[in-house]
């Protein structure tokens, strides 16, 4: 009987994998948008230029080039939904506090990289870019991530114009599946293994195999383009050919290595040389 018992779990063990692996049902022509244009990652800032990632003048920068763009989603600690994408403001702000401890006024104290810019509202955002280009949203997992999931789909409710939604995190993106099965989603993952060692064995195991895709099942795949070729997100490009989202390329060079795999390119510190993809 235990022979037996190891056997169907030997052959149920794959296909149990291979369920929780799959993406959802494929929303090829909504997602072609974001295949017709470049994507700049947290905006089109240029430090040398005194423009700060995630700013308003990056957005406003990329809208008018004609770019898509990705930006950050994090709340303070009064509720307010800012873009932004660090823990912690010590990188972008020169100083050691959490983002989540502070209140929005506060966070006004300080610019971003010695800059005129302060981090923005995601609210303020929406109304520099207008709705010219697609966004691809991401949710970060710090603080209370299902309110700021839920006041970032309410206020994209009203927002005119093409974007998606991702996160590290894949109970975000199934608290979306849920409440706005209507908004694109994505998984963004990569091999934690080599990315996250400090992380416990079982969550390495379970991020970078992406069975949590059972909960959300997500329309399309946001992966770290120099590390393709790792075994689950091989497997949903060939087995599911899942949209494939590819983040974060720096170089022209990179930009063509990744064509052949990827659908959506997110580019980051270089000017890609056509706006537009040929498919």
């Amino acid at each position: 009987m235990v022979w037996l018992s190891m056997a169907l779990i030997l052959l149920w063990s794959p296909l149990l994998y291979l369920w929780m692996l799959g993406p959802g049902h494929p929303r090829r022509k909504e997602m072609r948008p974001f295949e017709k244009v470049y994507i700049a990652h947290r905006g089109l800032h240029d430090v040398s230029k005194g423009i700060p990632e995630n700013s308003l003048t990056a957005f406003q920068r990329a809208a008018q080039a004609g770019y898509g763009m990705e930006m950050d989603l994090q709340l303070t600690r009064d509720g307010k939904l800012v873009v932004f994408h660090d823990a912690s403001l010590e990188r972008m702000c020169g100083v050691k506090k959490k983002l989540t401890d502070l209140t929005y006024e506060e966070l006004r104290q300080y610019p971003l990289m010695e800059t005129k810019e302060r981090i923005p509202l995601f609210e303020d955002v929406l109304k520099v870019v207008g709705g010219r280009t697609p966004l691809i949203i991401e949710m970060k997992a710090e603080g209370k991530c299902f309110r700021a999931t839920k006041m970032a789909c309410e206020m994209l409710s009203n927002y005119q114009g093409l974007y998606c939604m991702e996160s590290f995190h894949p109970l975000c993106m199934w608290w979306v599946r849920r409440h706005y099965p209507q908004i694109l989603r994505g998984q963004l993952s990569m091999n934690y293994f080599v990315e996250e060692a400090g992380r416990p064995f079982y969550q390495k195991l379970v991020m970078t195999s992406m069975i949590l895709n059972v909960f959300s099942r997500p329309d399309f795949i946001a992966y770290k383009h120099s590390q393709r070729e790792q075994f689950s997100y091989h497997l949903l490009r060939k087995l599911y050919r899942v949209e494939n989202v590819a983040w974060t390329i720096r170089s022209q060079e990179e930009l063509e290595q990744a064509r052949p795999t990827f659908r959506v390119m997110i580019f980051e510190n270089f000017i890609p040389r056509t706006e537009t993809q040929s498919r």
